[in-house]
């Protein structure tokens, strides 16, 4: 494993000790979305995984775990954590085939890449202590429908190599401080821990896309029977199901 280190293309400025003001969200880890919420969430159509600062404060990660996904993402720590694997080149007459060359840090323009942004924002948090930045991550079910995962913190960013070439990887931890807080019935839902893409899917088959409780198919949430803060696992799909929100929220106030 490397340790990041500044670029030679010049110094890493040094970044204030506070949390950028993430925009307000309108959704709670677990909650099921489509891919036009998700756009008119972080007010921009998002055609790639890496988002850096979108609009000057909130970082974007889309993930997939999916059989056939394009990059190696993983979750360790009971979902606490997320190792997210960097970005491929685009792919370009003379770069026909993006697998086969280093994942790119600077573009052929001479600017950083996303994989350099966040390469540079990890080494500054690490290399002169300032506050990790957020990350808003959305994990995707099937085509167009997608998981609000919640807010994580950039913690620590290293290169592999892999299949003869050089990648990027991402560590991020699920944050306990997840910037603006939460509006209306979402104050009181505390933040759920990665679910594993294939237990999601596994649920989602399973309850058919409905609410287990009154079949409804709208705003629905993927909820922990045990919840994780009383020792119920992310990792297991007997103890997800989907819960509408109005019985989720029933749920949370018997539980408290």
């Amino acid at each position: 494993m490397k340790t990041p280190r500044p670029s030679a293309a010049g110094s890493i400025p040094v970044i204030p000790k506070v949390h950028a003001q993430l925009k307000r969200s309108l959704f709670q880890p677990g909650d099921i979305i489509s891919y036009m919420e998700m756009c008119n969430q972080e007010g921009v159509s998002l055609q790639r995984g890496m988002n850096f600062r979108l609009r000057g404060t909130v970082s974007v990660i889309l993930m997939s775990r999916r059989p056939g996904a394009p990059y190696a993402d993983r979750i360790e720590d009971g979902g606490n954590v997320l190792i997210y694997e960097g970005h491929d080149a685009p792919r370009r007459h003379d770069c026909p085939n993006p697998k086969k060359v280093d994942q790119p840090e600077y573009s052929g323009a001479g600017k950083l890449t996303q994989n350099g942004l966040f390469w540079r924002e990890a080494t500054t948090y690490k290399d002169r202590g300032t506050l990790p930045a957020q990350v808003r991550v959305y994990d995707k079910i099937k085509t167009g429908i997608w998981t609000y995962a919640g807010v994580f913190e950039l913690v620590d960013a290293w290169q592999d190599r892999k299949g003869g070439r050089r990648i990027f990887r991402f560590k991020l931890r699920a944050s306990d401080n997840p910037g603006d807080p939460p509006e209306e019935r979402y104050d009181v839902i505390t933040h759920t821990r990665l679910i594993p893409t294939e237990v999601k899917k596994e649920v989602w088959k399973r309850d058919k896309g409905k609410c287990v409780l009154c079949g409804s198919q709208e705003n629905l949430h993927f909820d922990h029977d045990l919840p994780f803060s009383k020792g119920g696992t992310s990792l297991l799909s007997g103890n997800i199901r989907l819960l509408c929100a109005k019985h989720n929220l029933l749920k949370r106030d018997k539980i408290e």
